[in-house]
Formats: C-alpha cells, structure tokens, sequence
C-alpha cells in the first residue's frame, strides 16, 4: 500500500464519524472515559480489561476492551501516557494503535515522482 492510501486509510480509522461509533457509541467506554483521566476510573466505567500491554513507542500502557452490539464484537483501546492518565482512545486494538504510532514516525520516502 503506498503512503497516501495508507495515511487515508489510518485518518478515516482514527477520526471523524465512522461506523463503530455510530453502533457502539452510546458505550460507556466511548461516552463516559475522557482524556487525563486515570486508570482506576476507566477500569469503574469499563471493568477488567481484556488485556493490559506496555506500549512500544511512547512511554505508558494500553488497554485492550471488547466492545459488544447485539452479534456484533468490536477491538476498542484507551491508551495512557507514562503518568498512567488517558491519552488516547479509539476503535481498535492496542497494537493497531501501536502500528500507527510507529508508522507516523517513520520518515517518509517520498520518490517525488507522479506515481499515481
């Protein structure tokens, strides 16, 4: 996948309206867990998670959930920075998450042709 699509494809996964939202986002851990709060508090709102894994690129730890909507199930994440405070929550698993991390640092190796 070259580089543009491959921005598109995380944008459209990161952000905006996206289908997952509009199905599961009346969940409490959509609605209810904001940025800066602790662990202790989204463990009240979401429970237990699935997992728990250090991330890889930026100093902290994510949580893996599992949300559910009728037959349907679907990865959801709240990452926390090193001070153990929500940083970052969305719509897919923590080493997804970790992957687009890693990718967004990479330097890009534009050819500077037209390759379209």
């Amino acid at each position: 996948m070259n580089k543009s699509l491959f921005t598109l494809a995380v944008l459209l996964a990161v952000g905006g309206c996206s289908t997952e939202e509009y199905i599961y986002g009346t969940q409490p851990l959509v609605t209810k867990v904001q940025t800066g709060m602790s662990k202790d508090q989204v463990q009240q709102i979401g429970g237990q998670p699935v997992s728990i894994t250090d991330r890889t690129v930026q100093p902290g730890s994510c949580f893996d959930y599992t949300l559910t909507h009728a037959d349907q199930h679907q990865p959801y994440n709240v990452s926390f920075d090193g001070n153990g405070k929500v940083d970052h929550k969305s719509f897919m698993t923590c080493a997804q998450w970790s992957h687009v991390q890693q990718k967004a640092r990479e330097p890009s190796h534009s050819s500077g042709g037209g390759g379209y």
